[in-house]
């Protein structure tokens, strides 16, 4: 029996998104697919409410779990304490009980140098990403604690390398690293591990990029050395998976860089 048989994983930004060959085309789409063939119970958030329910109707029927869809969305404006607060009341009403959280939205506006940033874009980056971590962090501690349960944010290799471009979403994605160093520090005492994924995976969108777009899809993106791109279940949901096994609970306030090769550092 797996691990994650009954237990609770909330996974943001997991509304159903698919490829072309009918693959989950999402990463937050891929790791609640290898969470549902793990037995694991699931609360997805987003901001289309649709992919949600498509996403509920599909992992119920296939792999027989109970999925919990909640429109949610950390934004800059209004009370995301409420907002993600209400998400967790949900989730303790429907399964009383939180091991795994895995804060995967990000929004942002990609390709525009820093010194033409707006205000508004950088908040776009910022609430989508780090703040809604920190709102998710700071409201599933104490359910975290109770089951000794393990966090994973994702951040990028836009950060790690300094992507031209995405200053923004570079900014978001260090301070989730950062966060997360800090939370192992403080939670380790709890028996809760946070990690952190910067990963690189074919989705929809760049599949939807290299279609549309040929000529800029050969000259901006690149190949890794392991001749493929990260399929978004088996090689980023499997490594989520995992990362919430009891047999890697001593590893935690890492960065794990799923790039096929491209994200080589010392």
């Amino acid at each position: 029996m797996s691990f994650l048989k009954g237990k609770t994983a909330l996974i943001t930004g997991a509304g159903r998104r698919v490829l072309a060959d009918g693959r989950s085309g999402s990463i937050g789409y891929g790791i609640a697919t290898a969470y549902a063939k793990e037995g694991a119970n699931l609360v997805i958030t987003g901001r289309n409410m649709q992919k949600l329910l498509d996403a509920k109707e599909e992992l119920e029927r296939l792999y027989g779990i109970k999925v919990l869809p909640v429109q949610a969305d950390v934004a800059s404006g209004q009370d995301n304490e409420a907002v993600v607060n209400n998400v967790i009341k949900q989730t303790i009403d429907a399964f009383g009980r939180i091991d795994v959280l895995i804060n995967n939205a990000q929004a942002s506006a990609s390709g525009v140098p820093l010194a033409d940033h707006t205000t508004e874009q950088f908040d776009l980056a910022l609430y989508s990403g780090l703040f809604a971590a920190f709102y998710y962090m700071k409201a599933c501690y104490p359910y975290l604690k109770e089951t000794q349960g393990s966090v994973i944010n994702f951040a990028s290799g836009a950060g790690l390398f300094g992507n031209f471009g995405q200053s923004a979403y570079a900014a978001a994605k260090e301070g989730i690293r950062g966060m997360s160093r800090v939370a192992a520090t403080e939670w380790g005492k709890d028996g809760i591990n946070v990690n952190v994924i910067c990963p690189l995976a074919w989705t929809a969108q760049l599949e939807n990029f290299q279609k549309e777009y040929p000529e800029a899809f050969e000259q901006n993106v690149k190949m890794p050395p392991m001749g493929h791109y990260g399929d978004v279940e088996l090689e980023i949901g499997r490594v989520c998976v995992q990362l919430a096994n009891p047999d890697f609970k001593y590893l935690t306030g890492e960065t794990l860089t799923l790039e096929g090769g491209m994200g080589l550092r010392p």
